[in-house]
């Protein structure tokens, strides 16, 4: 293990030097790439040094001491429109894309993606992580109910690709609904893809509300005290994918 000054110095050594600033007093990094972030967090676990994923940090900026000893990702300059695929029904974007702009790029294929349409005003990344959710009348709408496909570097520095753009894929768990609702804790989101619908369908989507985000059910989960089923499994979960602790749960965050 190494000091913070000493990692951000190995960082700043591998890395060329637009890609780590300083946000609020705190070392942030700025992956371009999958291979960039992963080759950053082959870094920090070698190094034991922990991470914070804060998005455009617009629901989980960092605050208070723990960042004093921490670096966190943002995932701004992963803003790319990759793919649109209309005659599929999908669009593939980077996960710093704004969420509420998809849908002006989709209109010109007449397709649409309900929950761009609300306000929600942070990245694509960003709202998978948080676990956005919308309400439709009596019925919740969650965003991952249109999340087929994605681009994850894992706490461990490896780059996998979970889910399927196809209709119907094989049958078994469909793991890239563990990301949603994660919070960072499980790895960096680089890209997402979702499934999308043609624009005709929107009148049907006419009382769609954005549901407040919350992260008391990920910090229920994550306490050890919890014994629960469902928390017991989303802590192994958790120990699975980040064995060293390099994205700790950080509870005072805004």
């Amino acid at each position: 293990m190494i000091s913070l000054k000493e990692f951000i110095n190995t960082v700043k050594s591998e890395f060329p030097d637009d890609r780590l600033t300083f946000q609020k007093g705190v070392a942030t990094f700025h992956p371009e790439s999958a291979d960039e972030a992963a080759h950053f967090l082959k870094l920090s676990n070698q190094h034991r040094q922990q991470i914070f994923i804060s998005g455009f940090g617009n629901n989980i900026d960092p605050e208070g001491e723990p960042f004093t000893k921490m670096v966190t990702i943002r995932t701004d300059r992963l803003n790319s429109l990759q793919e649109i695929v209309p005659e599929d029904f999908y669009i593939t974007v980077g996960a710093g894309f704004p969420l509420r702009e998809i849908n002006t790029h989709l209109a010109k294929y007449n397709l649409w993606l309900p929950h761009a349409s609300l306000s929600y005003p942070g990245s694509v990344g960003g709202s998978i992580a948080a676990g956005f959710n919308a309400q439709l009348q009596e019925h919740e709408l969650p965003l991952k109910k249109y999340l087929i496909k994605a681009e994850i570097v894992t706490p461990q520095g490896d780059i996998i690709k979970v889910g399927s753009v196809s209709f119907k894929s094989v049958s078994g768990y469909d793991i890239v609904k563990i990301f949603f609702g994660s919070w960072g804790l499980l790895g960096l989101i680089v890209s997402a893809t979702f499934r999308i619908m043609p624009i005709s369908a929107k009148n049907e989507f006419s009382h769609l509300r954005q549901k407040a985000i919350d992260r008391t059910p990920l910090l229920t989960a994550l306490d050890e005290a919890n014994n629960d089923t469902s928390a017991v499994y989303s802590r192994k979960i958790k120990a699975k994918f980040d064995p060293n602790q390099i994205l700790p749960v950080i509870k005072n965050i805004r």
